[in-house]
């Protein structure tokens, strides 16, 4: 547990301190966010506030995960570098739209199909590495078993895996940059999800099948790397917080929504917890199924809308709520979504027993 508590503690200071850094740079060379004309008007006084502050995350994750090894003398693992392969790629597809978006002074960055072919590389290329490399045991990273709370009996053939991988890793990066238009709110989302999963780590590591062989023992590759990951993740999110929360002194912008759904994504996948991602990142679901009710709608009505405005969040910010209002009890969701989730998880296991 050595690790986890120095990994969390270096990716915490790293953002905390590094994102105040970064906001001095980054408002020094002009780095600020545009605000879509047809978005809620109360985000016009938003406009400049500086962005790609997801930069920031993603190097607090990966010197939390360094530290915590350096701790413990060990050697990274394959299924933990692949995981923080998968959330660099895609904040790197991230900080080119961030950047594209800056540079040329418009709310819009990479086409919609650029960008998707950015996620959908990474996420094939992580797939493609992730099912080799067994073990002493012959266990890979990811397990082309579709899994729940451990794997399934639906073993996918690899093309099917490649493109059942594409779609969780697509689909949970997309839910998270959807999520992320109020001030902190797909950041504590994050911490919730990403606390959950740190959970789950740890407790698989004390049930390993390598170490504690029986029915209830979980045959995951280095689940308490994966828990490292998850709580320097976490941890990174919390000192991000500090200045992303309402007002806002930073933003994420595409390369952290990105990044960050990238990671859980792939710690899913290496936990054999994809199916339960539904749960434990359910606002991320909400919102995404919000969004896409309303196109879905839009196109089938020709023009009515459900919401106000789509994701979510934005239709009640029309209804008068308040920013901070909307913030905080989304986070209440998305802690009981993840504890949903737990609850679930945790059961299996008792039931099992």
């Amino acid at each position: 547990m050595i690790g986890l508590i120095v990994g969390a503690t270096t990716a915490f200071l790293v953002a905390l301190l590094g994102t105040r850094v970064a906001i001095r740079i980054l408002v020094a060379q002009g780095y600020g966010q545009l605000i879509r004309d047809d978005g809620p008007t109360s985000h016009h006084v938003k406009r400049g506030t500086p962005t790609m502050g997801g930069t920031v995350i993603i190097v607090a994750v990966l010197a939390g995960y360094g530290a915590a090894h350096l701790a413990l003398f060990t050697p990274p693992t394959v299924s933990g570098l692949l995981v923080l392969f998968l959330m660099t790629g895609l904040g790197l597809v991230g900080f080119l739209d961030d950047y594209i978006k800056i540079s040329r002074q418009r709310s819009l960055g990479l086409r919609s199909a650029t960008k998707l072919g950015g996620q959908a590389l990474v996420a094939i290329v992580f797939a493609l590495l992730a099912i080799q490399f067994p073990d002493e045991r012959g266990l890979t990273p990811v397990s082309t078993a579709v899994s729940f709370i451990r794997d399934t009996a639906i073993v996918l053939p690899i093309g099917v895996f490649l493109i059942w991988a594409l779609f969780i890793v697509a689909g949970t990066s997309n839910a998270v940059n959807l999520t992320d238009g109020l001030d902190g709110l797909a950041t504590g989302a994050t911490i919730a999800t990403a606390g959950g999963l740190t959970l789950i780590g740890v407790w698989q590591f004390g049930q390993s099948c390598a170490t504690n062989a029986g029915p209830q023992c979980y045959e995951v590759r280095n689940p308490l790397d994966a828990a490292v990951i998850a709580a320097s993740l976490a941890a990174a999110c919390i000192g991000f917080l500090w200045w992303n929360t309402s007002p806002a002194k930073i933003f994420m912008g595409d390369t952290g929504s990105l990044a960050l759904g990238g990671a859980l994504a792939g710690l899913a996948m290496t936990t054999r917890t994809e199916l339960l991602l539904v749960l434990l990142g359910g606002l991320f679901v909400v919102i995404t199924i919000s969004v896409i009710l309303q196109v879905g709608y839009f196109k089938l009505s020709g023009g009515q809308r459900i919401f106000r405005m789509a994701p979510l969040q934005h239709h009640f910010e029309l209804k008068g709520w308040q920013e901070v209002t909307i913030v905080v009890r989304f986070w209440i969701v998305a802690g009981l979504s993840m504890a949903a989730g737990l609850a679930l998880f945790y059961a299996e296991w008792l039931v099992v027993s």
